[in-house]
């Protein structure tokens, strides 16, 4: 390939047959790069593709790829695997550090569900090497020669096709075996010995504590004699035995499910400025979806056809999806934190919760509002969402480079808790807990609580602020109180120059709100045929 064309297709988005992204080629290329490099001495990496999700009978769900995998690859598609090498790996070609097995062409298969990525069309998205999977088996390293061999969990949540020899299912089979993967897997028990096995002894009452807290969750632990000496020993010559036993326990493995997931969480906290703009625009999408809502919204609307404004608004944009299930509820339901029914057939003069986020080229939004549905907040309401906004408000300005993300909780948790007692709702800083159930602040990317080590702020982090108060009916206050939830979110880039709101385009004050409400919608219009006339 030309030297020239190949510099310049790895600056452009990566348009391959089904493997469409507004992301570079370089960019994958560039993380496949930055993680080797955190990859330990004489280790190897193995990643699987998603599994396709059954939605019943011969229908399966729209595909999804794993987000690390994507992450690593830019691949959209299943039944694929990944390697990637921490020192260079030799073949007849020459040297290389990454290699990924595809699906073989299949015609049949092809004309129903569209074309497949072909070996050169992988090779120019900038794969070391590109085989086909069925062989996988026979043309993968003996893993015994590495130290470690770093991979996910597995969930097990993949079907077999028996038509299909080769498939994810198979593949994993394959991988286990090549492994020497136990049937019966113990994951708790396998990550502490790995723990005692390497612990000094400085560090022994330590990792002691750690135990002892698993077990107190997990008593079964206790039945097992190596994790129960290491409780009960006191003396280095005790000590020593166990970490012998620990060591004789999984000598037959050098499998790790603990560094993988580890190093992800480092590179995907920090963003890149191809990946900050993708969720600038999703943050905007779902942004303008709330704008649009507000001005179309009235009593007599469902919950489902908020949804339904949401989601158009996203795919009018061309973002193919949203992030995670929508939440829209109005009265009770907003009392109920992940509710996603979304059936109630009208709003009536309750507060409306909107929890909805864009999904571009795999990055998603995060965005809530919640709104009057009659165009004007009661007193009440407006009490309780001037105390949500004003706890939003400290958290975003505690959003800033050095912080911790307990910084954001306690500004937010502290000023909903002096609101309440104010109201007379609570009596003690505590018991705000009752009503503000969850934390603040989560990164989002590719997923929409993206992985990260929840450490320090740094710049480039994209996270959301998100507090909220809810009172179910039955709370221990005045009942004018009761059915009232509210929460308010935004995504927020974290910068030198402090918090930066990506999705300040709803607004969130109340009376601007209340402004963009009596504003004319496009939907005032739009009206249907009634189902029930068609039946007369």
């Amino acid at each position: 390939m030309n030297k020239y064309f190949f510099i310049l297709l790895l600056s452009y988005p990566l348009i391959i047959m089904g493997q469409v992204t507004d992301l570079s080629l370089d960019f994958f290329k560039s993380k496949r790069d930055e993680f080797r490099k955190e990859l330990p001495e004489a280790s190897v990496a193995v990643l699987f593709s998603a599994p396709i999700r059954n939605r019943a009978n011969d229908v399966n769900y729209v595909y999804h790829q794993d987000p690390n995998f994507y992450y690593l690859t830019g691949w959209k598609e299943p039944h694929a695997v990944l390697l990637i090498y921490k020192e260079a790996q030799r073949d007849d070609q020459g040297i290389f550090y990454n290699k990924i097995f595809i699906r073989s062409p299949d015609p049949i298969d092809e004309m129903w569900n569209g074309k497949y990525t072909t070996i050169q069309e992988a090779l120019s998205m900038g794969f070391d090497r590109v085989d086909i999977r069925d062989n996988f088996s026979r043309k993968t390293p003996d893993f015994s020669y590495f130290d470690e061999v770093l991979l996910f969990e597995f969930k097990n949540d993949e079907r077999d096709n028996p038509a299909d020899p080769f498939d994810l299912y198979d593949l994993k089979k394959s991988f286990k075996e090549k492994i020497n993967f136990p049937e019966i897997y113990d994951r708790k028990k396998y990550v502490l010995y790995q723990k005692i096995k390497n612990v000094e002894e400085s560090s022994a009452d330590s990792l002691r504590i750690e135990v002892q807290g698993l077990v107190s969750r997990d008593s079964t632990l206790l039945e097992d004699q190596i994790l129960k000496d290491f409780l009960e020993s006191s003396h280095l010559d005790a000590l020593n035995e166990i970490r012998q036993k620990s060591a004789f326990a999984i000598k037959d493995y050098n499998f790790d499910l603990e560094k993988l997931p580890q190093i992800m969480k480092g590179l995907r906290e920090i963003k890149t400025e191809e990946e900050i703009e993708l969720i600038r625009k999703a943050a905007f999408f779902s942004a303008v979806g709330q704008v649009e809502v507000m001005k179309a919204i009235h009593p007599g609307m469902s919950e489902r056809e908020i949804q339904g404004i949401h989601e158009f608004v996203y795919r009018k944009y061309g973002a193919a999806d949203q992030g995670y299930p929508s939440i829209v509820g109005a009265g009770g339901n907003a009392c109920v934190l992940h509710y996603i029914e979304n059936n109630k057939f009208e709003l009536n003069n309750e507060l409306v919760l909107m929890d909805l986020g864009a999904e571009l080229s795999g990055y998603t939004a995060d965005v809530t509002r919640t709104i009057p549905s009659t165009g004007t907040f009661t007193p009440d309401q407006r009490l309780l969402y001037e105390i949500v906004y004003a706890s939003q408000e400290k958290g975003i300005q505690a959003a800033v480079i050095g912080n911790s993300f307990i910084d954001i909780y306690k500004a937010s948790f502290d000023a909903i808790a002096l609101g309440l007692i104010e109201l007379g709702i609570i009596k003690t800083t505590t018991e705000a807990k009752k009503y503000f159930p969850h934390g603040v602040s989560h990164h989002i990317g590719l997923d929409v609580h993206d992985p990260g080590n929840y450490g320090l702020l740094a710049a480039n982090m994209i996270i959301t602020v998100e507090p909220g108060i809810y009172i179910p009916e039955g709370s221990p206050c005045d009942p004018k109180w009761w059915n009232i939830g509210i929460r308010i979110e935004d995504d927020i880039l974290i910068t030198e120059k402090g918090p930066k709101n990506l999705s300040s385009f709803a607004p969130r004050k109340w009376d601007e709100i209340e402004k963009i409400i009596q504003q004319k919608s496009p939907l005032d219009d739009f009206n249907l045929p009634s189902a029930e006339s068609l039946s007369k």
